[in-house]
């Protein structure tokens, strides 16, 4: 898949997103009891970048939506300002600098695998990221918010810079596993 953005509104992005189980999705889990069992999420690309130094940032997400409450595991390689993985806060609605660099090698495929869980006791887990054969294990734990929203879905975003740069990043050999 490719993504390219441009235009001219700044700080624009360019978004996708699947329902992979759940409500809206092409798997219901009419029961609603697969999506109640699984807690560990592995989300993993290879992603081409033209020049990573246009990118205000690419964020890569997994959501579960389950029991009432919103899991979103917000993963952003902010380029601008810093070449850092940022993760999300739900409760806050914001994002959280790891101090763990992220730097997309430039005109190439990196590969890139996020790995999440959903703990016993109803928390979010960013388990680790690896980024060209680079492991950096984050262990850190947030809070769910409230949806009224079932099922689980994937996002891929990429961001434009102040100055609208127009750039493309490809997608290739996505998958996504679930426990």
């Amino acid at each position: 898949m490719q993504t390219y953005i441009a235009g001219d509104e700044p700080y624009s992005d360019g978004f996708w997103n699947t329902r992979v189980l759940g409500d809206f999705s092409s798997n219901p889990d009419s029961g609603h009891t697969l999506t109640p069992s699984i807690h560990h999420f592995i989300y993993d690309l290879y992603f081409y970048i033209q020049d990573p130094s246009v990118s205000q940032a690419v964020e890569f997400d997994i959501n579960q939506f389950v029991g009432g409450k919103s899991y979103i595991w917000g993963h952003e390689c902010r380029l601008a300002g810093g070449h850092e993985w940022d993760t999300w806060s739900n409760p806050g609605q914001h994002w959280v600098a790891s101090g763990i660099p992220c730097n997309p090698k430039n005109n190439a495929w990196n590969h890139l695998t996020i790995s999440v869980a959903r703990t016993s006791d109803g928390h979010l887990l960013f388990k680790s990221i690896t980024l060209n054969g680079s492991t950096a294990n984050l262990n850190r734990y947030d809070s769910p918010t409230p949806t009224n929203w079932y099922g689980v879905t994937v996002n891929y975003q990429i961001d434009s810079n102040y100055y609208k740069t127009p750039y493309s990043v490809y997608l290739d050999k996505f998958t996504f596993s679930a426990q």
